[in-house]
């Protein structure tokens, strides 16, 4: 036994409680304490059954994050959960909180559980690049079937528990304390005269069309393989006895953590936890915000307050007329119902939200009470810099203000107030109530507490709040503008925009670029390009076929006509042939004599402008970190996250050959295609960006 495992007797059961604060994680001792609990258990005499529960606020999370990549040690969970199984004593396991990856399996290998109301269960390993590897895909088939059993695994989701239910996952909800209720039900069992019930004698799932779900699984992760080659461990449930089924799902996983998709995984995984943890705000408190201001009521605006209203904040909105404001409180009453659909919120809570703690004005006095204020108006440096004047005269001392902005200098903006120190860039993504990532851009003069203030909202937003300094575009957009670049710069030299897009798919994109931009709509990317003409660099390469398709009124899905085609009532796109026409015609009066692009060589020349250009975004330290990079593509741009992002990708690829890659580039355009310094220095030291993230 261990200090994580208590035993004590309750008549002829005995309990197992797991006490590994904060989640009871499967640690080596955890494990180790539950074999010696069960042999115990069978030692006592007179015990009968045993009870397994967690202490706290969960059954078992999941493994200990703090194992991951180091040798694994016995007992080993496999193992473990065959020895739960095998015992000759009826075992119970009773759920609360959550009981995920190896904390459902340890409950599969019980022969009876229960759970609490509010319990939820789930096998997420395959956003770990992973499957189930103690007999998840084994024993989940047998109870619920195998068509059911490979939408839970490929799908990683939490089920609550009437869904776990129904699905014959957990035999009863119960509302008592865990102990006390497992004690009530396994003393039923054991009146009743109730049998063993080992899931793994239970029959294998009946077949399915294996190879059509399995393809179907594959096209569904973009690539991802881990759900696809859970398909085939449930299909072992279903063809072979269960040890030799074992055995193979075993086989898999070994495989499985083998891949690049596994090491990306991870590293998102870490990441993302670590990404919103700055050192320098460790001792640093946030200012309190509850009651916050928008300036702005458009589609931003309002996903800004709707995500803020469902934060539980009081949120006044802020537009120039009555007829805008109520457009405003129309659009966040739209998102809110949204909420309401998906069961994010009760009815009531969306009352109390629209009538108690959201106003629209169009005074600006009606901001003087907020504790923080986020401007949402359109992308011009005059109009924002009028804005935070007026901020500045109405909002009260140490409120923060805040600029959406995309692009513009935050220095400039926070110049036009007598408070610098309380401005800051909150840089949301549309739709902002929807999307999870938040730059939070720190101007020269943002004081650490603000700073601190910035990553607090985030949090509490449920966004994942990632740092950055301040330059055109911040972190995100700017690379944005330089993959795109890359992109363009390849459709002027023969490859066509729709084989890119496809491509990039192929690489993981939900989307590819050139589809993407007909989302956002083609007229942003074109008032960027006539902001800029004036100060451009005669050697930068602008394509102007988009252009074209702009100055005839064609925007892309809005306008029905973009890079694509739109019809209405249809989803996506077809090409749109008028696009080759006008490329045609651009390459011709350029002298351009197109040539072919292998769909890899679109991806790899894709991949380096994104790495150079956040190697450049690190060496200015714009961006703190390469993981900093990592999820903000990740979060708001589409990367594959089985890719683990730019950065680590290029760990993945190495260094060497990518700046390999990107001199061969600059052969044809030295100028797009200049080596970051900090890339041809990580080559030099042998170093990588994976060991930057370490030294921060």
């Amino acid at each position: 036994m261990t200090d994580k495992i208590h035993y004590r007797r309750d008549g002829d059961i005995a309990v197992l409680r797991i006490a590994n604060p904060p989640v009871n994680a499967l640690s080596q001792e955890v494990r180790a304490g539950l074999a010696a609990g069960m042999d115990r258990a069978e030692a006592d005499t007179g015990v009968r059954a045993v009870l397994i529960v967690g202490d706290g606020r969960a059954f078992i999370a999941g493994a200990d994050i703090r194992e991951f990549g180091k040798p694994p040690q016995e007992p080993h969970l496999p193992d473990l959960c065959n020895r739960i199984e095998a015992s000759p004593l009826i075992v119970v396991a009773s759920l609360h909180g959550v009981s995920l990856g190896g904390g459902l399996e340890v409950a599969l290998s019980a022969n009876y559980r229960i759970a609490q109301p509010a319990a939820r269960v789930g096998l997420p390993e395959v956003h770990l690049g992973l499957i189930p590897g103690a007999g998840g895909t084994q024993r989940l088939p047998r109870i619920c079937g195998a068509k059911d059993a490979i939408g839970v695994i490929t799908s990683g989701r939490h089920l609550g528990a009437p869904e776990a239910l129904a699905l014959g996952i957990i035999d009863e909800i119960t509302e008592n304390d865990p102990e006390e209720a497992g004690l009530l039900w396994t003393g039923s069992l054991l009146a009743e005269g109730a049998a063993r019930r080992p899931v793994s004698e239970l029959p294998g799932p009946a077949p399915l069309d294996w190879d059509a779900v399995y393809d179907e699984v594959l096209k569904k992760g973009r690539g991802q393989i881990s759900p696809a080659a859970a398909v085939r461990a449930v299909q072992a449930s279903s063809e072979l006895p269960f040890i030799e089924g074992l055995a193979e799902e075993r086989r898999i996983f070994n495989d499985l953590m083998q891949t690049d998709q596994r090491k990306g995984m991870i590293h998102a995984f870490f990441a993302e936890r670590q990404v919103s943890s700055l050192p320098e705000l460790k001792d640093v408190p946030a200012r309190q915000v509850e009651e916050i201001g928008v300036v702005g009521g458009g589609t931003m605006g309002a996903g800004i307050a709707t995500a803020a209203l469902l934060a539980g904040l009081r949120v006044t909105l802020l537009e120039t007329t009555q007829e805008t404001a109520e457009a405003a409180g129309a659009r966040i009453a739209g998102n809110v119902a949204g909420a309401l659909k998906r069961g994010k919120i009760t009815a009531e809570q969306k009352s109390r939200m629209l009538s108690e703690a959201l106003l629209c004005d169009t005074r600006d006095a009606a901001l003087s009470d907020a504790d923080l204020v986020i401007e949402a108006v359109f992308e011009d440096m005059d109009i924002k810099r009028e804005v935070f004047g007026r901020l500045d005269a109405v909002c009260k001392p140490g409120a923060v203000l805040a600029t959406n902005t995309s692009y513009l200098d935050v220095n400039e903006i926070a110049a036009a107030t007598s408070r610098p120190s309380d401005v800051i860039g909150l840089h949301f993504f549309s739709p902002a109530h929807v999307m999870k990532l938040l730059e939070v851009v720190v101007a020269d003069k943002t004081a650490d507490d603000v700073t601190a203030t910035g990553f607090a909202l985030g949090k509490r937003l449920g966004k994942t709040a990632v740092r950055s300094g301040v330059c055109e575009g911040f972190i995100g957009n700017r690379l944005l503008n330089t993959y795109r670049s890359a992109a363009d710069h390849m459709v002027l030299d023969g490859a066509s925009p729709f084989q890119i897009d496809s491509a990039l798919q192929d690489f993981g994109f939900a989307m590819g670029p050139f589809a993407v931009s007909d989302l956002a709509g083609l007229d942003i990317a074109w008032a960027m390009r006539k902001r800029r003409a004036a100060s451009r660099d005669p050697r930068d390469r602008v394509g102007r076929y988009a252009d074209k398709l702009c100055e005839a009124g064609h925007f892309g899905q809005k306008t029905g006509e973009g890079f694509y085609l739109y019809e209405k009532d249809r989803r996506g796109g077809t090409a749109n042939p008028r696009v080759i026409d006008l490329i045609e015609a651009e390459r011709h009066d350029r002298g351009i004599t197109p040539r072919s692009f292998t769909d890899a060589e679109i991806q790899r020349r894709y991949m380096a402008a994104m790495v150079n250009e956040g190697a450049k975004v690190l060496g200015e330290g714009i961006a703190g970190r390469p993981l900093d990079v990592d999820m903000v593509l990740i979060f708001g741009y589409g990367f594959p996250r089985y890719r683990g992002g730019p950065m680590k990708w290029a760990d993945m690829t190495g260094l060497p050959e990518v700046l390999a890659d990107i001199d061969r580039f600059a052969a044809e355009d030295a100028y797009f295609w200049s080596a970051a310094p900090l890339l041809r220095e990580l080559v030099a030291q042998g170093r990588t960006f994976d060991d930057l993230n370490r030294d921060a």
